[in-house]
């Protein structure tokens, strides 16, 4: 489909980011002065770079945020495993994916911010690193990336691609606008069948069901020693934890350690919101309240009087995961869609959620028939199910032992999508080979 035919709501896009370019400046700015932007890499997001573009085939893998972070770089490291001959550039938007990102940056790949969707940042972006594939992850599909990757040679695919029900209805409003986006993509891999039926029906020709990568996610690992230091920190008091938390939740988690605490005295909550910087805020709600609350940030090893431990920091989910017996996995109790319990599965962890599971439906799905997850709707039904799980071990590891097993069967989407991306990657390498054998003009 051509750039002409690429709908009305495309195309107003196209022009309000093209007349806000003068304003560009001013909005890192103010995201810089919130803690949004790295303020020494604010070039980046104009589409500079300070990095020098590595030589031969290079692959621009563009994750956006954590969640789509942590799934690409099991495929990043896969890429430049199986074709050494690759250079990798990742890009994130925010400052909590770049610092996720950087603590796993395998060599060959390259992390930068993204530029910010106009047409003459990513021009510039594009002018610079020259990929010749592009992949973007689930659901980011950024119209004026899309469009200058339609008129480069580079080949294009969206991985792990998701469409939720709840954006399928809204997108059958703009069919033109959708079709465009997603035939601006070779190939499309979808993390289930029900994905693949919403982007077919949508008029994505080429996608395919290959699974979520985020099931092949390794388990967050923690140092062992500083692991045993923070278990005994807490000695033998009763806790649990409520994972990527969102704003109107941390009220609800706190009525139920309320409850909670009647019959546990000495009880410990730790909370890991979705977005680190906003510990601070949930410290002083907390602590308004009357609770002995500390930070992690400032604090890294907890006191025994400490009601809440708060983990405002990155890439210590592990850490957390292996303290508790349980979890309570955000963005469920507020319609937000959910958070991934992927990874505290794998630890070990008994799950709890709350009814809005629509991004992660399917697993979910699987985890509650099977015994693994629980679903609660409020701050009273919160307390009644983490309760006997912080009582009693051995029911919290038969669900989680349960969980493992029901999750078994949704193992192997790396290896399938890197079977379907081949043919992709062969033909850039190729076509890179055929440009640098061709004779400069003298």
């Amino acid at each position: 489909m051509s750039d002409a035919r690429a709908g009305s709501l495309i195309m107003l896009y196209r022009a309000l980011t093209s007349a806000a370019r003068p304003l560009a400046g001013a909005l890192i700015a103010y995201r810089t002065r919130r803690g949004k932007e790295d303020p020494e890499r604010r070039g980046e997001r104009l589409g500079r770079s300070r990095v020098p573009r590595p030589d031969g085939p290079l692959v621009w893998a563009n994750a956006v945020s954590v969640g789509e972070a942590v799934a690409v770089m099991p495929l990043v490291q896969r890429l430049l495993h199986d074709y050494p001959q690759l250079s990798v550039l990742i890009t994130t938007t925010t400052v909590t994916s770049a610092r996720v990102v950087q603590r796993q940056l395998p060599p060959g790949a390259i992390h930068q911010f993204a530029p910010f969707d106009s047409p003459a940042f990513v021009h510039r972006f594009l002018a610079h690193w020259q990929p010749d594939i592009v992949i973007f992850a689930e659901s980011e599909l950024w119209p004026n990336m899309l469009s200058a990757v339609r008129r480069s040679p580079a080949r294009a695919a969206l991985v792990n691609a998701r469409m939720s029900q709840r954006s399928h209805a809204r997108w059958q409003r703009a069919p033109n606008s959708i079709q465009w986006l997603l035939s601006s993509f070779d190939i499309c891999l979808a993390q289930s069948a029900g994905d693949a039926e919403r982007l077919s029906e949508l008029g994505d020709r080429d996608v395919f069901a290959t699974g979520n990568i985020k099931f092949d996610v390794p388990a967050p690992d923690a140092d062992a020693a500083e692991l045993a230091i923070f278990r005994a920190a807490f000695a033998a008091r009763p806790r649990w934890a409520a994972v990527s938390t969102h704003p109107g939740e941390e009220d609800i988690v706190e009525q139920a350690h309320s409850v909670l605490t009647r019959q546990r005295p000495g009880l410990a909550t730790l909370i890991a919101p979705r977005h680190p910087e906003r510990g601070v805020e949930i410290a002083n709600m907390l602590a308004g309240r009357g609770y002995d609350v500390q930070l992690r940030s400032k604090n890294p090893q907890p006191k025994r009087e400490a009601a809440f431990y708060i983990f405002d920091t990155i890439g210590e989910l592990g850490l957390l995961f292996r303290s508790v017996p349980a979890v309570f996995m955000g963005g469920s109790l507020v319609r937000h869609g959910g958070q991934n319990p992927i990874e505290p599965t794998k630890v070990g962890c008994a799950i709890v959620h709350g009814p809005h599971i629509g991004n992660f439906a399917e697993v979910y799905g699987a985890l509650d028939v099977s015994g693994g997850a629980q679903t609660v709707s409020g701050a009273i039904q919160l307390a009644q199910a983490i309760g006997p799980l912080i009582d009693n071990r051995q029911k919290a590891a038969l669900r989680a032992n349960a969980a493992e097993a029901a999750l078994e069967p949704y193992s192997g989407a790396l290896d399938r999508t890197m079977r379907a991306l081949q043919p992709l990657v062969d033909a850039a390498l190729h076509n890179r080979e055929r440009r640098a054998e061709r004779p400069r003009e003298t």
